[in-house]
């Protein structure tokens, strides 16, 4: 039997990245987010979603990639509580595309001999079929490691 994986796919600056579907709790459209006064960059503030105090972090800088500006019409994935050590952590991305199921077959996992700051966050590429390539979208998704990004936070 083929093993499948539920992920989220979403977008941050014109790529699409995926998630595990069971460290997101829900997607929420972008609210207004309180700054923190020296919080790390990569902490854009926090929001009151429905009376729980949520940290919002900004996944562009954690992954370094460029900065942009938190528009209305961005969403805000919040993870579960477990993901973040028992915090209530939501991060910014331009869009969710998609809920989909991937087969073990479609990931090629980065060899631990591939060495950078941002390949020790990422899981694998997932390889998506033909019916993506006719639509012009990238059919490379890149699948983050949500869980070590934010344990790797913590340790720092």
């Amino acid at each position: 039997m083929v093993e499948t994986i539920d992920v989220v796919e979403f977008e941050l600056g014109g790529e699409r990245y995926a998630l595990d579907i069971q460290l997101a709790r829900e997607i929420v459209e972008m609210i207004p987010i309180t700054p923190i006064p020296r919080a790390p960059p990569y902490i854009s503030g926090v929001i009151n979603l429905r009376g729980e105090i949520t940290n919002i972090m900004n996944l562009n800088a954690l992954l370094g990639l460029a900065n942009t500006e938190i528009r209305s019409n961005q969403k805000i994935i919040v993870l579960v509580p477990e993901a973040a050590g028992g915090s209530n952590v939501g991060i910014i991305v331009d869009d969710v595309s998609s809920v989909m199921q991937v087969s073990e077959a479609d990931i090629d996992h980065i060899g631990e001999g591939f060495s950078s700051d941002f390949s020790s966050f990422v899981k694998g590429i997932i390889k998506m079929k033909g019916e993506d390539a006719a639509s012009k979208k990238k059919n490379l998704i890149i699948w983050i490691d949500m869980q070590k990004v934010i344990k790797d936070l913590a340790e720092a």
